[in-house]
């Protein structure tokens, strides 16, 4: 007895899909072809604009996104800014990212954040992650970086991408390898000695940063130093001890008390909430300011304005230097040209804290 025997096709594996809505999708919803809607997403104004309205209903009734790696490989060209800075949370730096955020609005630049931590070595480690995506641009804080970051850096600018640095500027001659966008901290710290010199004050003191590699904090103690020895005063630096700010600048103003011999008049810091610490601790200890203690900060953040007596400043331009790089970077990517680096004021506020002895 002869039996048929019938063969299985072979198994096929349905082909998986990611589930999100495709250019199909939307090509057929508004019942256009793929290439208007390609087209529609590239140039807008070259579809007319009654096909425009069909294809923004399509999109916004699929919820398709456009994959933007897809076009940046089609095109050669990446929409994304990387931003490496010390701290996002700190909000010395918060309005630099609101002035980039709003330099970048609507032009089809995405900003990416990374936090350095104030660590070289992790700059560096973030520069080899973000240049393997090919951003279209590469912004890092201040023009100190380690030797293998300083290479990555200058074979990015090399391929045609623009570098920024942000909050610095070189100074006494030194040369600029990349674009700068900020202010001279030398200067700010000279300004802030001068400030308290011309109080009459001959005894000061500098609290410095605790962050070994806050280099711009450091800069500013060292033409504080420097302009207030040339004008004949005393000069003490310290650093502040790690951890809360404010606790650091009580514990600071505790040890500039402990000095009887030749006490120390007028103290600048590294930044506002250092001396906003200090300031608290005055209070506390019934000491008198300004008459007893000028104190001087860095940053205006609006802490200082509330206190009592309100907190002497540097004013530096957080938001402007945001502004200011986004705008620089989208000039040298239209027109193929270099980036163009600038310098911006800065503005020392005298309050109540500091006055004429």
């Amino acid at each position: 007895m002869n039996s048929r025997v019938t063969a299985e096709p072979p198994f096929r594996r349905a082909r998986r899909g990611h589930g999100r809505p495709t250019l199909h999708d939307v090509a057929r919803v508004a019942d256009v072809t793929r290439i208007t809607v390609s087209r529609y997403l590239r140039e807008p104004d070259l579809v007319a604009d009654e096909t425009a309205d069909r294809i923004r209903d399509a999109i916004a009734q699929t919820g398709y996104v456009p994959n933007r790696q897809a076009g940046q490989l089609a095109s050669g060209a990446s929409k994304m800014v990387a931003a490496l800075i010390p701290n996002v949370g700190h909000s010395i730096f918060a309005e630099t990212i609101q002035g980039l955020q709003e330099g970048l609005r609507n032009t089809g630049h995405e900003l990416l954040l990374a936090s350095t931590d104030y660590s070289l070595e992790r700059e560096e480690a973030q520069l080899h992650a973000l240049i393997g995506w090919s951003p279209g641009a590469l912004i890092v804080t201040g023009r100190h970086h380690t030797p293998e970051a300083i290479r990555l850096l200058g074979d990015v600018q090399a391929s045609g991408t623009p570098v920024i640095e942000i909050w610095d500027c070189s100074h006494d001659g030194e040369l600029a390898q990349f674009c700068q966008i900020g202010f001279d901290h030398d200067a700010v710290g000279r300004a802030m000695a001068r400030h308290l010199v011309d109080q009459g004050h001959r005894t000061l003191a500098y609290v410095d940063s605790s962050v070994a590699e806050d280099y711009r904090a450091h800069e500013r103690g060292e033409g504080f130093a420097a302009e207030a020895r040339a004008a004949g005063a005393r000069v003490t630096i310290l650093r502040a001890a790690a951890g809360d700010v404010f606790d650091a600048g009580r514990q600071m103003l505790a040890k500039l008390r402990q000095r009887p011999n030749k006490p120390i008049t007028a103290v600048a810091f590294a930044n506002d909430h250092l001396a906003c610490g200090a300031l608290m601790e005055a209070r506390e200890r019934g000491l008198v300011v300004p008459s007893e203690l000028s104190v001087l900060g860095f940053g205006d953040f609006p802490l200082g304005r509330q206190m009592r007596p309100a907190l002497s400043t540097v004013r530096p331009p957080r938001a402007e230097i945001g502004r200011a790089a986004a705008s620089a970077l989208l000039r040298s990517i239209s027109s193929g040209e270099d980036v163009v680096g600038e310098i911006l004021p800065w503005t020392l506020i005298a309050r109540d804290s500091t006055r004429s002895k």
